[in-house]
C-alpha cells in the first residue's frame, strides 16, 4: 500500500482524493506554453525509484507528437523485495493539445496486488464537463461520474510536461487548473531555488519546484518537489514525494530518442 500510494502521488503531482463534488468556484483556465517552447516530437524518460535507501521500482515516461495532440504513456513496476510483499505493475495514458496545453484525456490501468481497476477520464470542452467511468475487474463493478471544469484544464499526468512550458523564474510561481474526476483544483507551482543533481543520467543544473494545493490527499500529510533543468526545456530529471513514513525518491536513468 506504501508502495502504490507513493508511486502515484510522485509522478501524477497531486492526485485527489476524498474531495466534495462540488466545487464553490472553478478556477480559471490554463495559461498556453511560452512563446518558443515546443514538447518533445518523440522521447523517453527513465527513471529508478527508490524508497527510503531501498531500490523499489522503475517508470518510464514516453512522450510523442501526434499532430495537435501530446500522448504521455507511463509504465510503472516494482522490483526486488518490494515486488515480492506487493507487486505493482501500472500503466497511464494522457493526452493533451500542444498549442494550449489544455488536456483530452487521462487513463489508468491498475494492477496492484489482488486489484485491477481501468479507469478513464475524458473532458468534454463543450458541455464544461470532466467524465469519469471506472471498472473494477475483479469485482465487476463500474461507476460514472461527471463535474464541472473551466474552459481549460490540465490533468494530473500531463501536468508534469505542462508545468516544463511555463516560464520559471526562482521565487515567482504559477498556477494550473487541475482536472479530477470529482473536482477541478487551483495546484500552485513554486520554483524555490536552483540546485545541482546528480542522477544515474549524469549531473544537471536545475530548478526545483513545489506543487501544493488546498485540497487533496496530500494536504498537510507531505510535501512533493520536482527537479526541472535550468533550460529551455525544463526536462524533470528528479522528482519526491517526502511523508511520515519514508521519502520516494524519482532519478533519471536515461533519456531516448524513442
Amino acid at each position: 500500500m506504501i508502495w502504490r500510494s507513493a508511486l502515484f502521488l510522485t509522478f501524477s503531482l497531486l492526485q485527489l482524493a476524498n474531495v466534495s463534488a462540488q466545487s464553490p468556484a472553478l478556477p480559471a483556465p490554463l495559461r498556453s506554453p511560452r512563446p518558443g517552447f515546443a514538447f518533445p516530437a518523440r522521447q523517453t524518460l527513465n527513471y529508478a525509484v527508490d524508497w527510503r535507501v531501498f531500490p523499489a521500482g522503475v517508470v518510464a515516461f514516453h512522450l510523442e507528437a501526434d499532430g495537435d495532440m501530446q500522448r504521455v504513456s507511463v509504465t510503472a513496476d516494482t522490483l526486488g523485495a518490494v515486488n515480492l510483499i506487493f507487486r505493482v505493475s501500472d500503466r497511464f495514458q494522457s493526452s493533451f493539445n500542444r498549442s494550449t496545453g489544455c488536456s483530452e484525456s487521462f487513463s489508468k490501468q491498475i494492477v496492484e496486488g489482488r486489484r485491477q481497476v481501468n479507469s478513464d477520464l475524458r473532458f468534454d470542452y463543450a458541455r464544461s464537463k470532466a467524465v469519469y467511468t471506472e471498472r473494477n475487474l475483479v469485482s465487476n463493478i463500474s461507476k460514472r461520474q461527471e463535474a464541472d471544469i473551466p474552459s481549460c484544464v490540465t490533468d494530473s499526468l500531463s501536468a508534469i510536461f505542462y508545468a516544463a512550458s511555463q516560464p520559471m523564474a526562482i521565487g515567482q510561481s504559477f498556477q494550473m487548473s487541475l482536472g479530477d474526476a470529482m473536482k477541478t483544483i487551483p495546484v500552485t507551482m513554486k520554483i524555490e531555488g536552483r540546485e545541482e543533481v546528480q542522477t544515474p543520467a549524469g549531473k544537471f543544473q536545475t530548478l526545483r519546484v513545489e506543487p501544493t494545493a488546498d485540497a487533496g490527499v496530500v494536504k498537510n500529510r507531505g510535501n512533493i518537489w520536482i527537479w526541472y533543468t535550468d533550460d529551455d526545456k525544463h526536462t524533470p530529471v528528479q522528482m519526491r514525494a517526502r511523508f511520515f513514513w519514508g521519502t520516494i525518491t524519482f532519478r533519471l536513468t536515461s533519456v531516448e530518442s524513442k
